[in-house]
């Protein structure tokens, strides 16, 4: 009897441990938005404008200087996210498909006792599963008045500011969740994509701030075929009224939704810039400085109310007493160009594309104030939260958790190699399809669209990409170490498509 009782009292405190265990698992809030730049976020250097609530995450907990994206496009970037797998293998190459039912990140957490939601931007073409709850945009949503799907497929119009109304929503089902389950809720961000239409608050933030132009700006993309190629600049692509809202059209789709009032404050706002610029008279170079300065304060403006909205979550985990045990990742599906190169949009591998901020606050866990140079990729991000939440990551997921390099930022067994594969062509913006491979001080890129042509770049010598140095004399061994490793590259992540072309070319 004293042996039953003991080995029951054994099983009572092992139950108590785990019980104390599975309830101590974080909270995981992860934000995600939309072709937000890192050059414009104030922790990652920029002098001019403030995020002051995107930098508080950085200031608490950590910021990853090098974090990447393996395909610079919305829908899978998010399919990445959900998987843990490059295109390729996830099925979601270019935007405007449909999300294939598979395994991911969402569905083990609820194996797991996990409560999951996603609110905001999805943009997979189908309703999502592995979700308790989900109110998500239908495409790309709108800016004003947005409708939203649920879980039963019905479709609301909402009221309102896209980025507001995310914020709503966000607190209220966080009021509303299962309290006696760790939760983890994605918000997807409808900001900062294009075309900028500001909350009303926010028009005309920046207008007493004039932008330098990059260094890059007048780029002439001698050496590289794809760049003369594209259509995706500021000067030639970048429309007058859709984009930067010269005389503005409310019949068309982004302002018919607005009510009256709100077309009455964009009315007032954008006539002003209409006459001003019909007033100026604008041609050549200075039409073109006229462009970026509008495409600037508009696009800011859009990340302003984002940050305040960021803002306004954290204070919720504050106020409701979630911040100790809540992991908050702050991140952008991908780059975008501010002016470099003369571009706006993503796509390329070049940096300000591939790059990503990425920023995660992990009481107890990340020293505050932290900063990783190591190398990290969004195929890492469906492990790392299921590591966070002390789930199985399955092997089928090409990506590793971060968890190490968070733990200890001076982990050493750490691969500083990123391999990269975009697919949309020729429309939109008409970027050639390419892969590649990132390592620390080089960059290898195969354009393979109606022709192949291959790109090499010195990163230390040559930050902002203007000098390919493919096929120029001293530069044949280390061309041909860096093909050798992209080609290990495309095994490991089992890239047939690339494969046919290395075996080719």
């Amino acid at each position: 009897m004293k042996k039953l009782l003991l080995v029951i009292t054994l099983f009572t405190l092992q139950l108590h441990a785990f019980t104390q265990q599975k309830s101590d698992r974080p909270n995981i809030l992860f934000i995600i938005s939309d072709d937000h730049a890192y050059q414009e976020i104030s922790a990652y250097g920029n002098k001019i404008i403030k995020t002051p609530n995107i930098d508080r995450i950085a200031r608490e907990g950590a910021i990853f200087t090098n974090s990447f994206v393996t395909n610079s496009l919305c829908g899978p970037s998010r399919a990445t996210l959900l998987t843990g797998k490059y295109s390729h293998l996830n099925g979601y190459k270019a935007n405007e498909g449909k999300f294939v039912d598979q395994l991911t990140f969402p569905k083990i957490l609820q194996q797991n006792n996990y409560q999951t939601a996603w609110i905001g931007k999805m943009h997979l073409g189908t309703l999502p599963t592995g979700l308790d709850y989900f109110n998500i945009l239908p495409g790309q949503g709108q800016y004003y008045n947005p409708d939203f799907i649920n879980k039963n497929n019905d479709t609301t119009r909402v009221n309102g500011y896209i980025t507001n109304i995310i914020t709503d929503f966000t607190t209220d089902w966080l009021d509303k969740r299962d309290a006696s389950k760790p939760f983890c809720l994605v918000v997807g961000e409808k900001a900062t994509h294009r075309e900028w239409l500001p909350d009303i608050q926010d028009l005309g933030a920046y207008d007493n701030i004039h932008f330098p132009v990059p260094a890059t700006f007048h780029d002439d993309y001698k050496g590289r075929i794809a760049a003369q190629n594209q259509d995706m600049t500021i000067d030639k692509t970048m429309r007058l009224k859709e984009d930067l809202k010269v005389h503005l059209d409310f019949d068309g789709p982004n302002y018919r939704r607005m009510t009256s009032d709100q077309k009455k404050a964009y009315k007032e706002y954008y006539d002003k810039i209409s006459k001003q610029f019909d007033d100026a008279h604008l041609s050549g170079e200075a039409l073109l400085q006229w462009k970026y300065q509008r495409y600037l304060k508009d696009y800011l403006a859009v990340a302003k109310s984002m940050d305040r909205n960021i803002g306004k979550i954290l204070d919720y985990l504050d106020a409701k007493g979630l911040a100790k045990n809540t992991v908050v990742i702050y991140l952008s599906d991908q780059g975008f160009y501010m002016g470099e190169h003369g571009w706006f949009d993503k796509r390329f591998m070049y940096e300000e594309s591939m790059r990503t901020p990425f920023l995660m606050r992990y009481p107890g866990v990340i020293k505050p104030g932290t900063s990783i140079s190591k190398f990290t990729n969004n195929i890492d991000w469906a492990p790392t939260l299921l590591d966070i939440a002390g789930a199985p990551i399955p092997q089928e997921m090409q990506g590793v958790s971060l968890l190490p390099i968070i733990k200890n930022k001076n982990y050493v067994p750490w691969n500083n190699q990123i391999y990269y594969h975009y697919y949309e062509y020729p429309e939109p913006h008409h970027v050639a399809p390419h892969f590649g491979i990132r390592t620390e001080q080089y960059k290898l890129i195969c354009f393979y669209g109606e022709k192949i042509n291959w790109e090499l770049f010195d990163m230390r010598k040559d930050p902002h990409e203007l000098q390919n140095v493919y096929g120029k004399a001293g530069m044949e061994k280390t061309t041909t170490l860096l093909k050798q490793q992209l080609l290990q590259l495309v095994k490991k992540y089992k890239d047939d498509e690339a494969m046919k072309i290395l075996t080719k070319s």
